[in-house]
Protein backbone atom coordinates (compact mmCIF):
# COMPACT_ATOMS: atom_id res chain seq x y z
CA UNK A 1 0.00 0.00 0.00
CA UNK A 2 1.41 3.43 -0.91
CA UNK A 3 2.55 5.33 2.17
CA UNK A 4 3.31 8.99 2.83
CA UNK A 5 6.24 9.38 0.42
CA UNK A 6 4.80 7.20 -2.36
CA UNK A 7 1.55 9.19 -2.24
CA UNK A 8 3.52 12.43 -2.55
CA UNK A 9 5.45 11.02 -5.52
CA UNK A 10 2.27 10.09 -7.37
CA UNK A 11 0.56 13.39 -6.58
CA UNK A 12 3.57 15.21 -8.01
CA UNK A 13 2.92 13.54 -11.38
CA UNK A 14 0.01 15.93 -11.96
CA UNK A 15 1.80 19.06 -10.71
CA UNK A 16 3.24 20.04 -14.15
CA UNK A 17 -0.36 20.55 -15.29
CA UNK A 18 -1.21 23.16 -12.65
CA UNK A 19 -2.77 26.11 -14.44
CA UNK A 20 -4.14 23.99 -17.28
CA UNK A 21 -7.84 23.74 -18.11
CA UNK A 22 -9.66 20.41 -18.17
CA UNK A 23 -11.17 19.88 -21.61
CA UNK A 24 -12.78 16.50 -21.04
CA UNK A 25 -13.50 14.11 -18.17
CA UNK A 26 -13.56 10.36 -18.73
CA UNK A 27 -14.55 7.96 -15.95
CA UNK A 28 -15.66 4.35 -15.65
CA UNK A 29 -18.90 4.75 -13.75
CA UNK A 30 -19.94 1.75 -11.73
CA UNK A 31 -16.42 0.89 -10.61
CA UNK A 32 -15.85 0.46 -6.89
CA UNK A 33 -13.51 3.46 -6.68
CA UNK A 34 -16.55 5.72 -7.30
CA UNK A 35 -18.66 4.16 -4.51
CA UNK A 36 -19.17 7.51 -2.75
CA UNK A 37 -18.52 9.92 -5.60
CA UNK A 38 -20.72 12.89 -6.46
CA UNK A 39 -20.86 12.41 -10.23
CA UNK A 40 -22.45 15.79 -11.04
CA UNK A 41 -19.56 17.47 -9.24
CA UNK A 42 -17.03 15.21 -10.99
CA UNK A 43 -18.52 16.01 -14.39
CA UNK A 44 -18.29 19.67 -13.44
CA UNK A 45 -14.49 19.47 -13.64
CA UNK A 46 -14.89 19.81 -17.39
CA UNK A 47 -13.71 23.32 -18.39
CA UNK A 48 -12.28 24.08 -14.92
CA UNK A 49 -8.61 24.90 -14.22
CA UNK A 50 -6.38 22.72 -12.03
CA UNK A 51 -5.12 25.19 -9.43
CA UNK A 52 -3.55 23.35 -6.49
CA UNK A 53 -2.28 20.07 -5.08
CA UNK A 54 -1.75 18.94 -1.53
CA UNK A 55 -1.32 15.66 0.27
CA UNK A 56 -2.08 14.56 3.79
CA UNK A 57 -0.75 11.17 4.79
CA UNK A 58 -2.20 8.70 2.30
CA UNK A 59 -4.70 11.18 0.83
CA UNK A 60 -4.53 13.72 -2.01
CA UNK A 61 -6.59 16.83 -2.68
CA UNK A 62 -6.56 18.70 -5.98
CA UNK A 63 -8.21 22.10 -6.17
CA UNK A 64 -9.93 23.38 -9.29
CA UNK A 65 -11.54 26.64 -10.26
CA UNK A 66 -15.26 26.88 -9.63
CA UNK A 67 -14.85 25.72 -6.02
CA UNK A 68 -14.35 22.07 -7.01
CA UNK A 69 -12.08 19.67 -5.12
CA UNK A 70 -10.96 16.21 -6.24
CA UNK A 71 -10.15 13.92 -3.30
CA UNK A 72 -8.14 10.79 -4.10
CA UNK A 73 -7.04 7.77 -2.08
CA UNK A 74 -4.79 5.20 -3.75
CA UNK A 75 -5.81 2.22 -1.63
CA UNK A 76 -3.58 -0.82 -2.17
CA UNK A 77 -2.45 -0.42 -5.77
CA UNK A 78 -3.58 2.99 -7.03
CA UNK A 79 -1.29 5.40 -8.84
CA UNK A 80 -1.41 8.67 -10.75
CA UNK A 81 0.17 9.09 -14.15
CA UNK A 82 0.60 11.89 -16.65
CA UNK A 83 0.66 11.03 -20.33
CA UNK A 84 0.15 12.66 -23.73
CA UNK A 85 -3.36 13.96 -24.38
CA UNK A 86 -3.83 11.19 -26.98
CA UNK A 87 -3.49 8.55 -24.23
CA UNK A 88 -5.65 5.49 -24.88
CA UNK A 89 -7.27 4.34 -21.61
CA UNK A 90 -6.24 0.98 -20.22
CA UNK A 91 -8.55 -1.43 -18.39
CA UNK A 92 -7.67 0.02 -14.98
CA UNK A 93 -7.63 3.73 -15.89
CA UNK A 94 -10.79 4.66 -13.99
CA UNK A 95 -10.49 8.44 -14.29
CA UNK A 96 -8.76 10.57 -16.94
CA UNK A 97 -8.75 14.36 -17.03
CA UNK A 98 -7.74 15.58 -20.46
CA UNK A 99 -6.14 19.02 -20.68
CA UNK A 100 -4.87 20.75 -23.82
CA UNK A 101 -1.41 19.31 -23.14
CA UNK A 102 -1.77 16.03 -21.21
CA UNK A 103 -3.92 13.23 -19.85
CA UNK A 104 -4.06 13.00 -16.06
CA UNK A 105 -4.77 9.39 -15.15
CA UNK A 106 -5.96 7.63 -11.98
CA UNK A 107 -5.14 3.91 -12.32
CA UNK A 108 -6.12 1.25 -9.77
CA UNK A 109 -5.95 -2.43 -10.65
CA UNK A 110 -7.36 -3.66 -7.32
CA UNK A 111 -9.92 -0.87 -6.77
CA UNK A 112 -9.37 -0.48 -3.03
CA UNK A 113 -8.77 3.22 -3.64
CA UNK A 114 -11.42 5.93 -3.85
CA UNK A 115 -12.30 8.95 -5.97
CA UNK A 116 -14.55 11.68 -4.55
CA UNK A 117 -15.41 15.16 -5.72
CA UNK A 118 -16.71 18.09 -3.66
CA UNK A 119 -17.94 21.58 -4.30
CA UNK A 120 -16.81 23.98 -1.58
CA UNK A 121 -16.75 27.71 -2.19
CA UNK A 122 -15.24 28.38 1.28
CA UNK A 123 -11.89 26.78 0.55
CA UNK A 124 -10.95 23.20 1.29
CA UNK A 125 -13.76 20.74 2.10
CA UNK A 126 -14.61 20.64 5.82
CA UNK A 127 -13.35 17.07 6.28
CA UNK A 128 -9.88 18.08 5.05
CA UNK A 129 -9.64 20.83 7.66
CA UNK A 130 -10.40 18.32 10.41
CA UNK A 131 -7.58 15.90 9.55
CA UNK A 132 -5.01 15.16 12.30
CA UNK A 133 -1.61 16.87 12.32
CA UNK A 134 0.91 15.42 9.90
CA UNK A 135 3.95 13.87 11.53
CA UNK A 136 6.34 16.31 9.84
CA UNK A 137 4.61 19.44 11.16
CA UNK A 138 5.19 21.35 14.42
CA UNK A 139 1.72 20.28 15.57
CA UNK A 140 2.98 16.70 15.91
CA UNK A 141 4.58 17.23 19.31
CA UNK A 142 6.11 14.93 21.90
CA UNK A 143 3.08 15.68 24.08
CA UNK A 144 0.71 14.64 21.29
CA UNK A 145 2.59 11.36 20.88
CA UNK A 146 2.64 10.74 24.63
CA UNK A 147 -1.11 11.26 24.88
CA UNK A 148 -1.72 8.77 22.07
CA UNK A 149 0.45 6.13 23.75
CA UNK A 150 -1.24 6.63 27.11
CA UNK A 151 -4.69 6.32 25.54
CA UNK A 152 -3.66 3.02 23.96
CA UNK A 153 -1.37 1.86 26.73
CA UNK A 154 -1.92 -1.87 26.19
CA UNK A 155 -1.73 -1.95 22.41
CA UNK A 156 1.56 -2.95 20.72
CA UNK A 157 3.50 -0.04 19.27
CA UNK A 158 3.37 -1.55 15.79
CA UNK A 159 -0.43 -1.41 15.81
CA UNK A 160 -0.51 2.13 17.25
CA UNK A 161 1.83 3.52 14.60
CA UNK A 162 -0.44 2.21 11.84
CA UNK A 163 -3.48 4.16 13.07
CA UNK A 164 -4.06 6.85 10.49
CA UNK A 165 -6.03 9.09 12.85
CA UNK A 166 -2.77 9.67 14.76
CA UNK A 167 0.01 8.92 12.25
CA UNK A 168 -1.31 9.85 8.80
CA UNK A 169 0.77 8.31 6.03
CA UNK A 170 2.66 5.84 8.21
CA UNK A 171 2.26 2.32 6.84
CA UNK A 172 3.87 -1.05 7.41
CA UNK A 173 7.42 -0.41 6.21
CA UNK A 174 7.60 3.03 7.82
CA UNK A 175 6.41 1.69 11.17
CA UNK A 176 9.08 -1.04 11.06
CA UNK A 177 11.71 1.55 10.15
CA UNK A 178 10.65 3.88 12.97
CA UNK A 179 10.78 1.16 15.62
CA UNK A 180 14.08 -0.22 14.33
CA UNK A 181 15.74 3.18 14.50
CA UNK A 182 14.20 3.76 17.93
CA UNK A 183 15.53 0.43 19.17
CA UNK A 184 12.12 -0.55 20.60
CA UNK A 185 10.47 -3.94 20.19
CA UNK A 186 7.33 -3.67 18.00
CA UNK A 187 5.27 -5.68 20.50
CA UNK A 188 6.07 -3.28 23.34
CA UNK A 189 2.82 -1.80 24.76
CA UNK A 190 2.46 1.92 24.15
CA UNK A 191 2.13 2.69 27.85
CA UNK A 192 5.69 1.51 28.53
CA UNK A 193 7.27 4.17 26.33
CA UNK A 194 8.06 7.15 28.53
CA UNK A 195 10.81 9.65 29.25
CA UNK A 196 13.90 9.36 27.08
CA UNK A 197 12.41 6.61 24.91
CA UNK A 198 9.31 8.71 24.22
CA UNK A 199 11.56 11.54 23.01
CA UNK A 200 13.52 9.08 20.91
CA UNK A 201 10.38 7.63 19.34
CA UNK A 202 9.02 11.10 18.59
CA UNK A 203 12.27 12.06 16.88
CA UNK A 204 12.34 8.88 14.82
CA UNK A 205 8.76 9.25 13.59
CA UNK A 206 9.62 12.65 12.15
CA UNK A 207 13.02 11.52 10.89
CA UNK A 208 11.70 8.51 8.96
CA UNK A 209 8.90 10.57 7.40
CA UNK A 210 11.31 13.31 6.33
CA UNK A 211 13.85 10.78 5.00
CA UNK A 212 11.14 8.98 3.03
CA UNK A 213 9.95 12.25 1.48
CA UNK A 214 13.51 13.18 0.58
CA UNK A 215 14.48 9.83 -0.96
CA UNK A 216 11.25 8.45 -2.41
CA UNK A 217 8.86 11.33 -3.02
CA UNK A 218 11.22 13.23 -5.30
CA UNK A 219 12.26 10.60 -7.86
CA UNK A 220 11.28 7.19 -6.39
CA UNK A 221 14.84 6.63 -5.22
CA UNK A 222 15.92 3.40 -3.55
CA UNK A 223 16.40 3.63 0.24
CA UNK A 224 20.10 3.21 1.15
CA UNK A 225 21.51 0.02 2.65
CA UNK A 226 21.87 1.55 6.11
CA UNK A 227 18.06 1.63 6.41
CA UNK A 228 16.10 -1.43 7.51
CA UNK A 229 13.99 -1.19 4.35
CA UNK A 230 16.36 -2.95 1.88
CA UNK A 231 16.85 -5.87 4.27
CA UNK A 232 13.37 -6.48 5.71
CA UNK A 233 12.11 -9.02 3.17
CA UNK A 234 15.36 -10.73 2.25
CA UNK A 235 15.47 -14.40 3.18
CA UNK A 236 18.20 -14.67 5.77
CA UNK A 237 18.32 -10.88 6.08
CA UNK A 238 20.49 -9.36 8.77
CA UNK A 239 20.26 -6.12 10.70
CA UNK A 240 22.44 -3.49 8.99
CA UNK A 241 23.53 -2.17 12.41
CA UNK A 242 24.22 -5.32 14.43
CA UNK A 243 24.87 -7.89 11.69
CA UNK A 244 22.53 -10.27 13.53
CA UNK A 245 19.52 -12.03 11.94
CA UNK A 246 16.26 -10.17 11.46
CA UNK A 247 12.98 -11.68 12.61
CA UNK A 248 9.60 -11.63 10.86
CA UNK A 249 6.34 -12.29 12.67
CA UNK A 250 2.80 -11.01 12.88
CA UNK A 251 2.45 -8.24 15.48
CA UNK A 252 -0.61 -6.06 15.82
CA UNK A 253 -2.21 -7.94 12.95
CA UNK A 254 0.52 -7.06 10.46
CA UNK A 255 3.64 -8.86 9.27
CA UNK A 256 6.51 -7.15 11.04
CA UNK A 257 10.27 -7.19 10.57
CA UNK A 258 12.56 -6.29 13.46
CA UNK A 259 16.02 -6.88 14.88
CA UNK A 260 15.86 -8.89 18.15
CA UNK A 261 19.48 -7.96 18.91
CA UNK A 262 18.66 -4.28 18.67
CA UNK A 263 14.99 -3.81 19.48
CA UNK A 264 14.01 -4.50 23.07
CA UNK A 265 11.52 -3.39 25.66
CA UNK A 266 12.35 0.00 27.24
CA UNK A 267 13.36 -1.40 30.64
CA UNK A 268 15.96 -3.57 28.89
CA UNK A 269 17.56 -0.62 27.10
CA UNK A 270 19.41 1.01 29.98
CA UNK A 271 22.92 1.82 28.83
CA UNK A 272 22.23 0.92 25.19
CA UNK A 273 23.43 3.73 22.91
CA UNK A 274 20.79 5.08 20.53
CA UNK A 275 21.02 4.33 16.84
CA UNK A 276 22.70 7.20 15.00
CA UNK A 277 20.66 9.13 12.47
CA UNK A 278 20.90 7.79 8.94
Amino acid sequence: MPELAEVKFYANQWVPCLGQRVERVRCQEGKRVFRRCDFPALSGLDSEILQSMQTHGKQMLFGFSGGLWLHLHLGMAGRLQRGPRETTPSKHDHLILYTNEAALVYNDSRMFGEIRCYRSVDGEPPFWKRLPPEVTTPAFTREFLGNVLRRHARAPLKAILLRQEFFPGVGNWMADEILWRSGIHPACPGGRVRGVKLSELHRRVREVAEDALRVIATDWGDPPDDWLFPHRWRDGGVCPRTGRPLCREVIGGRTTCYSPARQRWPEELAGTPPLPSV
